[in-house]
This record gives C-alpha cells, structure tokens and sequence, in this order.
C-alpha cells in the first residue's frame, strides 16, 4: 500500500477516529488531561506502526503527564483499537505532542493586538 493512496488515508482517519473516541470514553487515568484531541494519525504503509499527534489544551506539566498517561496505557488503547477496527495488524502506537493548535491560538492573539492597535490609531488619524 503507497502512503498516500486512498486506502492509507481512510485507514488514518479511522484509526484516527478510534483513538479518539477510546482516549475520550475508555482511558480513567487522572494523568490524562480532559482536554486532550487527536489531531492526526498516521498509519505505515504496512500497518505495523502508527503515529499518533495529540492536542493537550493546559500548561507544559498537563501535556507531559498526558503523554505519559497515554504512553502506559498504549496496550490498553492497541487491544481496544483491535477490537473495534476489522484489521490485519493492529499498529503499534507512538503518541507525539503537536503544537500546532497552540501555536494558532498565540499568532491569532498577536494578530488581534496588532489590528487593535492599528485600529486605534486609524481613528485618531480620522479626527
């Protein structure tokens, strides 16, 4: 199977999908933040592997314990994830923080405090 061919990519959303709702509904490890998404999965070609990028909304020590939460649970998660998905191979599953959620959040503030800015200054131009 090519990485980018249909079949890859529906199997990611699925396994994306599952993750999701096992992280959300299945996990009761206080570690894990409530907060927490799946952004993106991406499953190999051969269905061995599997990386998973998660979202943790809170402060460096949430996002931490949250990726050791779902480090120790990854049995956990793979047996559910083989029990739901109809598969060959269940991948083995490496959580990866992403930042990118975070990262728009920042630059949209900043953006906004320089069109306030702007806005502001545009008025006393006016009078």
């Amino acid at each position: 199977m090519r990485k980018r061919s249909i079949k890859n990519t529906r199997v990611n959303t699925e396994v994306q999908r599952e993750l999701s709702s096992i992280i959300r509904g299945g996990l009761k490890d206080p570690r894990v933040a409530p907060w927490t998404s799946v952004v993106a999965a991406e499953v190999a070609p051969d269905l061995k592997t599997c990386k998973a990028y998660i979202s943790v909304l809170g402060d460096e020590k949430a996002q931490k314990d949250t990726l050791e939460g779902l480090q120790s649970a990854e049995g956990y998660i793979r047996r559910e994830l083989a029990y739901t998905l109809n598969m060959r191979n269940t991948p083995e599953i490496t959580f990866v923080l992403d930042q990118s959620i975070e990262y728009g959040v920042n630059m949209s503030k900043k953006i906004d405090e320089v069109t306030k800015g702007m806005k502001t200054e545009g008025d006393e131009d006016a009078e």
